[in-house]
């Protein structure tokens, strides 16, 4: 047991007690004869009293020394007590959010029956929606990004500093060639391409890193771009020291937040090795500054990088940020499977807003309008390698607009998926001055809703689910109506 957590909990005791006899701390004070301010102190989990001060306490307060100590809450400071003991603030680097421990303690220990309230919501609503541990980590990163529009500098530096030490020419095409002969040289590395295919459970699993020998097992299926994000990524790691780190791509489970984040941070820059910044920037004006939207220019620059579409399109959440000022987008990845129905979104950033397209976990329809799931649909009737489209999106219920592009592929790992990776800029006069080609007449435009239970598009021919949601909330609209007519009319 940390001491800190025994203070805490003590006083947690300590100040319930004293509220349910209705005493107020200098009343407590005059009882016990111990001051106020060591009261306050023991209170906020500062100090631990003695046990002649412990017994005296029992004694005044008429509650049972064994109970006094007992690490065991009621019902109503349990939750707090399981908080506290999880770990969970020395898991999360608060530090990262500007906030400290302390701060938090304090706040738990002035209010518990509040604090507890709260805490006891958020924890059911995480069991009502199946909220993860892994999805808790996953949402503070994005929280993190989002705080950061998503952009770090050092990142870019440090990936620049790399290339720089290393002779890596950025203005060319990074090939897993390139970085492989780095890993082995520099870093001892041993690639092995061949154990991972004996193994037929391991599914989409396309590397694993055992740390004691340096060997990297690589799964056969991997293509070009995907092996070269990986060795990019294990650079990261060396170069940037980090040994707190997850060993599986994707990853399947961690021991701490900070290797989620670290996760992260290797991700970063390798998008940044892969994608460099003025090499993206300078293709990207030349789009911004037509008249006309050119397709052939944008696919052109997406396969002129070794990567895949959801690496380019995440690296264009860095960039557009900082080198454009376009700051109010969002990054979606939606999964389908051919023949299906069904769409799932497993992947989402929002920067500046919490924007209409977000993933739900209420078993509702996505709207079926989206580009998004459009491209999708295409892809998994053509077969063909790649589809790539853009739309104007409106939301008339939120009053926005949005400019959509997404790509589908085919997911190598799984027979007859697809996945699509779309980036959505919020339509304002700062896109009207970066994009020249907002008012191009071949961009289709397209009213939208988030999904169909909630969408009030009344001859939607490709909706999947009546509005009953909306319809719920219209009626109790009408209701609120009624009562405030009826309260006018026999108030007098």
């Amino acid at each position: 047991m940390e001491e800190d957590y025994i203070k805490l909990i003590f006083g947690l005791k300590l100040k319930q007690i004293r509220t349910e006899k209705k005493l107020s701390l200098f009343g407590l004070s005059k009882l016990s004869g111990l001051s106020k301010s060591y009261l306050n102190e023991i209170e906020n989990g500062k100090k631990y009293p003695k046990p002649d001060k412990i017994a005296t306490l029992s004694e005044k307060l008429e509650v049972p020394y064994d109970q006094m100590v007992s690490l065991k809450l009621d019902k109503n400071l349990a939750p707090i007590g399981e908080l506290l003991q999880s770990k969970i603030f020395k898991e999360i680097p608060l530090e990262l959010f500007g906030i400290k421990e302390s701060n938090l303690i304090d706040i738990v220990a002035n209010a518990p029956v509040k604090v507890n309230a709260f805490i006891s919501t958020i924890i059911e609503i995480a069991q009502h929606y199946n909220f993860s541990r892994e999805s808790f980590f996953l949402a503070s990163v994005r929280s993190f990004q989002e705080a950061n529009n998503n952009y770090f500098d050092d990142l870019e530096q440090q990936a620049l500093n790399f290339s720089k030490a290393y002779q890596v020419d950025l203005t060319k095409s990074l090939s897993s060639n390139d970085l492989e002969d780095i890993l082995i040289e520099e870093y001892d590395y041993i690639i092995n391409n061949r154990e991972l295919s004996k193994y037929e459970a391991l599914g989409n699993l396309r590397s694993v890193f055992v740390p004691k020998t340096k060997t990297l097992l690589l799964a056969n299926g991997i293509d070009e771009g995907q092996r070269t994000f990986i060795y990019a990524k294990e650079i990261a790691y060396n170069y940037l020291e980090i040994t707190d780190r997850l060993h599986t791509f994707p990853w399947i489970k961690f021991q701490s937040f900070e290797q989620v984040l670290n996760n992260f941070y290797a991700s970063y820059f390798a998008g940044a090795l892969m994608i460099p910044k003025n090499e993206l920037t300078l293709t990207l004006e030349t789009i911004f500054e037509k008249e006309t939207f050119d397709e052939t220019l944008f696919l052109k620059m997406l396969r002129g990088f070794n990567t895949s579409p959801e690496s380019f399109y995440q690296r264009l959440t860095n960039i557009l940020p900082k080198a454009f000022n376009i700051k109010n987008l969002f990054f979606l990845r939606f999964t389908h499977k051919a023949g299906s129905e069904e769409f799932h979104l497993n992947k989402e950033l929002h920067l500046s807003h919490q924007h209409s397209p977000r993933a739900n976990e209420s078993n509702e329809h996505y709207c079926r309008r989206w580009v998004s799931l459009n491209v999708l649909k295409e892809i998994s009737e053509s077969k063909s390698s790649h589809e790539f489209d853009i739309q104007i999106s409106n939301y008339p219920g939120h009053d926005t607009k949005y400019l959509v592009l997404s790509s589908a592929t085919k997911d190598p790992f799984k027979h007859n998926q697809y996945r699509s990776i779309s980036i959505g800029l919020l339509m304002n006069k700062q896109l009207e001055r970066k994009l020249k080609f907002l008012e191009d007449p071949t961009i289709k435009k397209q009213e939208v809703g988030v999904t169909c239970e909630r969408c009030a598009i009344i001859d939607c021919k490709v909706r999947q689910a009546p509005a009953v949601i909306l319809d719920k909330v219209d009626r109790n609209k009408k209701i609120e109506v009624i009562v405030e007519e009826l309260n006018a009319k026999f108030q007098s």
